[in-house]
Protein backbone atom coordinates (compact mmCIF):
# COMPACT_ATOMS: atom_id res chain seq x y z
CA UNK A 1 0.00 0.00 0.00
CA UNK A 2 0.89 3.63 -0.26
CA UNK A 3 0.54 5.05 3.25
CA UNK A 4 0.71 8.70 4.25
CA UNK A 5 1.71 9.28 7.87
CA UNK A 6 1.00 12.62 9.53
CA UNK A 7 3.10 13.67 12.51
CA UNK A 8 5.93 11.49 11.23
CA UNK A 9 8.53 13.12 13.49
CA UNK A 10 6.55 12.36 16.63
CA UNK A 11 6.73 9.52 19.09
CA UNK A 12 4.18 7.25 17.38
CA UNK A 13 4.44 8.69 13.89
CA UNK A 14 8.16 7.94 13.60
CA UNK A 15 7.59 4.34 14.72
CA UNK A 16 4.69 4.02 12.28
CA UNK A 17 6.97 5.07 9.43
CA UNK A 18 9.43 2.39 10.53
CA UNK A 19 6.79 -0.34 10.97
CA UNK A 20 5.09 0.24 7.63
CA UNK A 21 8.40 0.54 5.78
CA UNK A 22 9.65 -2.73 7.27
CA UNK A 23 6.55 -4.47 5.89
CA UNK A 24 7.29 -3.18 2.39
CA UNK A 25 4.68 -0.44 2.13
CA UNK A 26 5.33 2.76 0.18
CA UNK A 27 5.43 5.31 3.02
CA UNK A 28 5.06 9.06 2.60
CA UNK A 29 6.18 10.59 5.89
CA UNK A 30 4.98 14.12 6.62
CA UNK A 31 6.17 16.18 9.56
CA UNK A 32 4.58 19.32 10.92
CA UNK A 33 6.99 21.42 8.86
CA UNK A 34 5.88 19.61 5.70
CA UNK A 35 2.15 19.33 6.42
CA UNK A 36 0.28 21.65 8.76
CA UNK A 37 -2.93 19.76 9.52
CA UNK A 38 -4.62 23.00 10.62
CA UNK A 39 -4.34 24.35 7.04
CA UNK A 40 -7.19 22.84 5.02
CA UNK A 41 -5.72 23.74 1.63
CA UNK A 42 -2.36 22.20 2.50
CA UNK A 43 -3.99 19.00 3.72
CA UNK A 44 -6.18 18.75 0.65
CA UNK A 45 -3.27 19.35 -1.71
CA UNK A 46 -0.99 16.84 0.02
CA UNK A 47 -3.47 13.98 0.19
CA UNK A 48 -4.98 14.46 -3.27
CA UNK A 49 -1.47 14.68 -4.76
CA UNK A 50 -0.08 11.61 -2.97
CA UNK A 51 -3.36 9.68 -3.35
CA UNK A 52 -2.55 7.20 -0.59
CA UNK A 53 -4.42 3.98 0.05
CA UNK A 54 -4.38 4.80 3.76
CA UNK A 55 -3.63 7.71 6.06
CA UNK A 56 -2.20 7.10 9.53
CA UNK A 57 -3.18 10.29 11.32
CA UNK A 58 -0.77 10.60 14.23
CA UNK A 59 -0.30 14.39 14.19
CA UNK A 60 -1.86 16.11 17.21
CA UNK A 61 -1.47 18.79 19.85
CA UNK A 62 -0.69 16.45 22.76
CA UNK A 63 0.58 18.81 25.49
CA UNK A 64 -2.27 18.12 27.92
CA UNK A 65 -1.74 21.10 30.23
CA UNK A 66 -1.08 23.48 27.33
CA UNK A 67 -4.36 22.34 25.75
CA UNK A 68 -6.14 23.27 28.97
CA UNK A 69 -4.80 26.81 28.67
CA UNK A 70 -5.64 27.11 24.95
CA UNK A 71 -8.71 24.97 24.21
CA UNK A 72 -9.33 26.57 20.82
CA UNK A 73 -5.85 25.62 19.62
CA UNK A 74 -6.54 22.07 20.85
CA UNK A 75 -9.81 21.93 18.89
CA UNK A 76 -8.17 23.38 15.80
CA UNK A 77 -5.36 20.82 15.76
CA UNK A 78 -7.09 17.74 17.08
CA UNK A 79 -10.70 18.08 15.93
CA UNK A 80 -10.83 20.43 12.95
CA UNK A 81 -7.45 19.22 11.67
CA UNK A 82 -8.82 15.68 11.69
CA UNK A 83 -11.87 16.91 9.75
CA UNK A 84 -9.53 18.25 7.07
CA UNK A 85 -7.61 14.95 6.91
CA UNK A 86 -10.78 12.84 6.79
CA UNK A 87 -12.35 15.03 4.10
CA UNK A 88 -9.30 14.85 1.85
CA UNK A 89 -8.96 11.09 2.41
CA UNK A 90 -12.59 10.50 1.39
CA UNK A 91 -11.98 12.29 -1.91
CA UNK A 92 -9.26 9.79 -2.88
CA UNK A 93 -10.82 6.72 -1.27
CA UNK A 94 -8.15 6.42 1.44
CA UNK A 95 -8.75 4.57 4.69
CA UNK A 96 -8.01 6.74 7.76
CA UNK A 97 -6.54 5.38 10.99
CA UNK A 98 -6.77 8.04 13.69
CA UNK A 99 -4.74 7.86 16.88
CA UNK A 100 -6.81 8.76 19.94
CA UNK A 101 -6.39 8.60 23.69
CA UNK A 102 -7.56 7.23 27.04
CA UNK A 103 -8.34 10.84 27.99
CA UNK A 104 -11.69 10.60 26.17
CA UNK A 105 -12.96 8.81 29.30
CA UNK A 106 -13.96 10.34 32.63
CA UNK A 107 -12.01 7.76 34.61
CA UNK A 108 -14.55 6.97 37.31
CA UNK A 109 -15.40 3.36 36.39
CA UNK A 110 -14.30 0.58 38.75
CA UNK A 111 -13.13 -1.58 35.84
CA UNK A 112 -11.13 -1.13 32.62
CA UNK A 113 -12.83 0.77 29.79
CA UNK A 114 -13.87 -1.12 26.67
CA UNK A 115 -14.51 0.38 23.26
CA UNK A 116 -18.29 0.70 23.71
CA UNK A 117 -18.22 2.50 27.06
CA UNK A 118 -19.59 6.02 27.22
CA UNK A 119 -16.97 8.74 26.85
CA UNK A 120 -16.80 11.80 29.10
CA UNK A 121 -13.50 13.66 28.87
CA UNK A 122 -12.42 15.83 31.79
CA UNK A 123 -9.88 17.99 29.93
CA UNK A 124 -9.67 20.19 26.85
CA UNK A 125 -7.21 17.72 25.38
CA UNK A 126 -9.63 14.82 25.85
CA UNK A 127 -12.54 16.80 24.42
CA UNK A 128 -10.53 17.81 21.36
CA UNK A 129 -9.41 14.23 20.67
CA UNK A 130 -12.97 12.98 21.05
CA UNK A 131 -13.97 15.68 18.58
CA UNK A 132 -11.46 14.22 16.15
CA UNK A 133 -12.96 10.75 16.56
CA UNK A 134 -16.35 12.13 15.53
CA UNK A 135 -14.97 13.48 12.24
CA UNK A 136 -14.23 10.05 10.77
CA UNK A 137 -16.32 8.00 8.37
CA UNK A 138 -17.95 4.70 9.33
CA UNK A 139 -15.30 2.62 7.58
CA UNK A 140 -12.35 4.39 9.20
CA UNK A 141 -10.46 3.29 12.30
CA UNK A 142 -9.98 4.90 15.71
CA UNK A 143 -7.10 3.50 17.78
CA UNK A 144 -7.14 4.66 21.40
CA UNK A 145 -3.95 4.19 23.36
CA UNK A 146 -2.40 5.36 26.63
CA UNK A 147 0.80 6.29 28.46
CA UNK A 148 3.03 6.00 25.39
CA UNK A 149 6.81 5.68 25.68
CA UNK A 150 9.46 5.32 22.99
CA UNK A 151 12.70 6.44 21.42
CA UNK A 152 11.40 9.72 20.01
CA UNK A 153 9.99 12.78 21.74
CA UNK A 154 9.35 13.47 25.42
CA UNK A 155 7.92 10.68 27.55
CA UNK A 156 8.07 9.38 31.12
CA UNK A 157 10.89 6.89 30.51
CA UNK A 158 13.20 9.54 29.09
CA UNK A 159 12.26 11.97 31.87
CA UNK A 160 13.12 9.44 34.59
CA UNK A 161 16.41 8.45 32.96
CA UNK A 162 17.38 12.11 32.70
CA UNK A 163 16.65 12.62 36.42
CA UNK A 164 18.70 9.54 37.31
CA UNK A 165 21.60 10.73 35.15
CA UNK A 166 21.78 13.90 37.28
CA UNK A 167 21.61 11.97 40.57
CA UNK A 168 21.31 8.13 40.47
CA UNK A 169 20.21 7.98 44.13
CA UNK A 170 17.70 10.84 44.11
CA UNK A 171 14.21 10.41 45.54
CA UNK A 172 11.48 10.46 42.90
CA UNK A 173 7.89 11.32 43.81
CA UNK A 174 5.09 10.08 41.53
CA UNK A 175 1.34 9.67 41.91
CA UNK A 176 -0.13 6.31 42.82
CA UNK A 177 -3.81 7.17 42.31
CA UNK A 178 -3.80 7.35 38.48
CA UNK A 179 -4.05 3.96 36.78
CA UNK A 180 -3.32 3.02 33.18
CA UNK A 181 -1.59 0.76 30.67
CA UNK A 182 1.91 1.95 29.59
CA UNK A 183 2.32 1.42 25.85
CA UNK A 184 5.42 1.04 23.69
CA UNK A 185 5.29 3.29 20.62
CA UNK A 186 7.08 0.60 18.61
CA UNK A 187 4.62 -2.13 19.63
CA UNK A 188 1.69 0.19 18.97
CA UNK A 189 3.00 1.02 15.49
CA UNK A 190 3.22 -2.65 14.56
CA UNK A 191 -0.43 -3.08 15.52
CA UNK A 192 -1.35 0.02 13.51
CA UNK A 193 0.24 -1.64 10.48
CA UNK A 194 -1.88 -4.73 10.98
CA UNK A 195 -5.11 -2.78 11.52
CA UNK A 196 -4.50 -0.61 8.45
CA UNK A 197 -3.44 -3.48 6.20
CA UNK A 198 -6.74 -5.25 6.88
CA UNK A 199 -8.70 -1.98 6.86
CA UNK A 200 -10.39 -2.89 10.13
CA UNK A 201 -13.19 -0.39 10.79
CA UNK A 202 -14.34 0.96 14.13
CA UNK A 203 -12.70 1.67 17.46
CA UNK A 204 -9.89 -0.37 18.97
CA UNK A 205 -8.08 0.00 22.28
CA UNK A 206 -4.41 -0.83 21.65
CA UNK A 207 -2.06 -0.89 24.62
CA UNK A 208 0.56 -3.15 26.07
CA UNK A 209 -0.75 -5.37 28.83
CA UNK A 210 -0.22 -4.72 32.53
CA UNK A 211 -2.15 -2.08 34.48
CA UNK A 212 -0.15 0.04 36.90
CA UNK A 213 0.12 3.54 38.37
CA UNK A 214 2.63 6.23 37.45
CA UNK A 215 4.39 5.37 40.69
CA UNK A 216 4.58 1.69 39.75
CA UNK A 217 5.69 2.46 36.20
CA UNK A 218 8.50 4.74 37.38
CA UNK A 219 9.59 2.01 39.80
CA UNK A 220 9.88 -0.31 36.79
CA UNK A 221 11.92 2.27 34.86
CA UNK A 222 14.29 2.79 37.80
CA UNK A 223 14.69 -0.96 38.29
CA UNK A 224 15.40 -1.48 34.58
CA UNK A 225 18.09 1.21 34.84
CA UNK A 226 19.74 -0.58 37.78
CA UNK A 227 18.36 1.59 40.56
CA UNK A 228 16.27 0.81 43.63
CA UNK A 229 12.49 0.70 43.49
CA UNK A 230 12.48 2.10 47.03
CA UNK A 231 13.73 5.49 45.83
CA UNK A 232 10.35 6.09 44.14
CA UNK A 233 7.93 7.55 46.69
CA UNK A 234 4.14 7.40 46.17
CA UNK A 235 2.09 10.60 46.45
CA UNK A 236 -1.49 11.56 45.66
CA UNK A 237 -2.55 13.70 42.71
CA UNK A 238 -3.89 16.27 45.19
CA UNK A 239 -0.37 16.59 46.63
CA UNK A 240 1.27 17.65 43.36
CA UNK A 241 3.04 20.99 43.77
CA UNK A 242 2.35 22.87 41.64
CA UNK A 243 -0.95 21.21 40.70
CA UNK A 244 -1.43 20.29 37.04
CA UNK A 245 -3.76 22.62 35.10
CA UNK A 246 -5.57 19.77 33.31
CA UNK A 247 -7.49 17.10 35.25
CA UNK A 248 -6.43 13.51 34.61
CA UNK A 249 -8.72 10.48 34.71
CA UNK A 250 -8.02 8.39 37.81
CA UNK A 251 -8.74 5.22 35.84
CA UNK A 252 -7.53 5.20 32.26
CA UNK A 253 -7.00 1.45 31.98
CA UNK A 254 -8.12 0.44 28.48
CA UNK A 255 -9.38 -3.10 27.94
CA UNK A 256 -8.37 -4.30 24.46
CA UNK A 257 -11.79 -5.90 24.05
CA UNK A 258 -12.26 -5.42 20.29
CA UNK A 259 -8.86 -6.92 19.47
CA UNK A 260 -9.37 -9.84 21.85
CA UNK A 261 -12.87 -10.70 20.60
CA UNK A 262 -11.62 -10.43 17.00
CA UNK A 263 -8.99 -13.09 17.72
CA UNK A 264 -6.07 -10.68 17.20
CA UNK A 265 -3.10 -11.38 19.52
CA UNK A 266 -2.65 -8.62 22.08
CA UNK A 267 0.57 -6.71 22.68
CA UNK A 268 2.90 -8.16 25.37
CA UNK A 269 3.29 -6.89 28.92
CA UNK A 270 4.77 -3.39 28.95
CA UNK A 271 7.83 -4.47 30.95
CA UNK A 272 9.22 -6.34 27.90
CA UNK A 273 9.54 -3.31 25.58
CA UNK A 274 10.35 -1.07 28.56
CA UNK A 275 13.46 -3.05 29.45
CA UNK A 276 14.59 -3.06 25.81
CA UNK A 277 14.08 0.71 25.54
CA UNK A 278 15.98 1.44 28.76
CA UNK A 279 18.93 -0.65 27.54
CA UNK A 280 18.86 1.27 24.27
CA UNK A 281 18.70 4.71 25.88
CA UNK A 282 21.32 4.18 28.60
CA UNK A 283 24.89 5.10 27.64
CA UNK A 284 27.06 2.10 26.81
Amino acid sequence: MRVLVTGAAGQVGSEAVRAFSQKGHDVVATTRAELDITDRDSVMQAITTVRPDAVVHAAAFTAVDACEGDPERALLANALGTRFVADAARRVGAHVCYLSTDYVFRGDLDRPYHEWDETGPLSSYGRSKLGGERELSDGDTVVRTSWVFGRTGPNMVKTVLRLLADDPKRELRFVDDQHGHPTSAADLARMLERVVTYRLPGTFHVTNQGATTWHGFVQDVVAAAGGSRDQVVPIKTADLDPPRPAPRPANSVLDNTALRLSGIPLLPHYREPLERLVRELLPA
